[in-house]
């Protein structure tokens, strides 16, 4: 018959997976095992762990019972004790972490290597006896579904671990007080273990749980685009291999700070790029990049003096309608003026990893700034390679080149005509007004404050068919080991 502790956990992880069922993700932060050491190492500085190390209580903790409760002969204490002065940790270093999968699915293994030098005085010899010490704290990262709230990553089950501890005499001196040293160093192999645990452990959780937190609220750091924003926020975290897996919905924001749309229900999952020996990727769907491109391009009017500003595309201009209607060509004055809208939003989609933007544009000819009225209006459905890239942390988002794929005669002043006639002027002209200005307001980019936060410089761009993933542009130089 299942026990109380089995009927929690399968309601834990039922739990889990309806929340997962139901949130949909749109976008992933994957840090791998080279991130994690890094931000576990610098919370370690931060909580001072090796001053934890320099300030373990050895020569108390040599008056207690040894581990498995075997006491120690009191007469054999007190022979050894009453020659020591002074025992302490003199320096003390962690030196490089690391981060495996554990033997248990969905669950990491965090290994800290120890490495210090001890020493006592004693009046025997005039010198500081030191001798080397080197163990090894090991500690467990898994989900917790056990808590009220959202399902977590939590550090636990941290020890040292079995056969890894070594004590060596540094420096050997006299008999006896090699003898000495040799009973001081037997009555700390069952003594630190316990006081690593005691003393060490507790803030190693305290670390793992501030570099936690710390990646949450990297994540929900607000994204500027144009007036509006783009937020994330967690939705359950995972273990899967060697790296954590941060799955996130989004929201989009106005200026007043009013959620305008929400994407926590993606239309697909999404697909997941081979991450090997990459330290982080972020993954963005399609929908969120599609919003993000709409907030920064929306709909908007150019009108432009085309004689004074394209004077040799307003000659070609003129040209082609005069093979329309060659009364309306000769309206065509110094001050003719073309004016384009843009209609909705752009529609940013990617097709066979190309991604492209596709716009409606109103395009009409006037014969004179004084004219009331079009020559004629042009509907045409535009579209453009869009091309990802990044300078430092910046994604910058780049419309390279612009088609006329569809022309459709909206309204003519002078008489019907078939509109592809005109189709490769009127592509010129929306090259030249309308791209570098879009472009203008591209060129600003998309702070990625994550890249720099992770330890990088600069980031690179790729896309799979249904998102865009950013990924570090070089490695970074890792923090040195704690040590003091």
């Amino acid at each position: 018959m299942a026990g109380p502790w089995t009927f929690t956990l399968l309601c834990g992880l039922l739990a889990a997976a309806l929340i997962q069922a139901t949130l949909s993700p749109t976008a992933v932060l994957i840090l791998g095992p080279k991130v994690i050491k890094e931000k576990l190492t610098q919370e370690l500085k931060d909580h001072n762990a090796t001053s934890i190390l320099q300030q373990l209580p050895l020569l108390s903790a040599m008056r207690e019972k040894p581990a498995g409760g075997i006491p120690v002969l009191g007469s054999l204490v007190n022979t050894v004790l009453k020659h020591i002065i002074w025992l302490k940790v003199i320096t003390a270093n962690i030196l490089q972490l690391q981060v495996k999968p554990s033997a248990n699915d969905q669950e990491l293994l965090v290994k800290i290597p120890l490495d210090m030098v001890a020493g006592f005085n004693t009046p025997l010899v005039k010198t500081i006896v030191e001798f080397h010490m080197t163990t090894e704290a090991q500690a467990i990262v898994r989900m917790d579904t056990s808590a009220s709230g959202p399902t977590r990553l939590v550090l636990s089950d941290c020890a040292t671990s079995h056969g890894s501890l070594r004590i060596q005499l540094l420096h050997k001196l006299s008999f006896l007080v090699n003898a000495l040293a040799k009973q001081v160093m037997n009555l700390l192999v069952p003594s630190l273990p316990n006081l690593v645990k005691n003393q060490l452990c507790p803030v190693i959780e305290a670390s793992f749980n501030g570099m936690y937190a710390d990646l949450l609220q990297l994540v929900k750091v607000p994204i500027s685009l144009s007036i509006d924003r783009l937020e994330f926020d967690l939705l359950y975290p995972a273990i899967k291999g060697d790296t954590i897996q941060l799955y996130l919905g989004a929201k989009l924001l106005d200026s007043q700070g009013k959620v305008t749309k929400w994407f926590n229900n993606s239309a697909a999952s999404l697909t997941m790029p081979t991450l090997d020996n990459i330290p982080f990727s972020l993954i963005v769907s399609q929908d969120v990049v599609k919003a993000a491109v709409a907030a920064a391009l929306p709909p908007e009017e150019f009108m432009v003096l085309l004689d004074s500003v394209l004077p040799e595309i307003a000659h070609r201009l003129k040209s082609s309608i005069g093979l329309i209607n060659e009364k309306a060509a000769d309206k065509l004055g110094s001050t003719q003026i073309v004016k384009i809208l843009t209609q909705d939003t752009p529609e940013f989609f990617i097709d066979q990893g190309r991604a492209k933007v596709a716009q409606l544009i109103v395009l009409e000819v006037f014969p004179s700034s004084e004219a009331l009225r079009p020559l004629f209006t042009l509907g045409i459905e535009a579209s453009s390679e869009a091309q990802f890239y990044t300078k430092g942390d910046q994604l910058i988002l780049n419309l390279n080149n612009i088609s006329s794929d569809r022309i459709q005669l909206m309204n003519s002043g002078i008489g019907w005509f078939q509109p592809d006639v005109l189709k490769n002027i009127i592509t010129e002209i929306i090259h030249s007004i309308l791209l570098p200005n879009q472009n203008g307001k591209l060129r600003s980019g998309v702070p990625v404050s994550l890249v720099k936060a992770l330890g990088f410089e600069a980031a690179e761009s790729s896309l799979t068919k249904d998102a865009l993933v950013l990924t570090p542009a070089s490695l970074w130089k890792p923090t040195s080991p704690v040590s003091q």
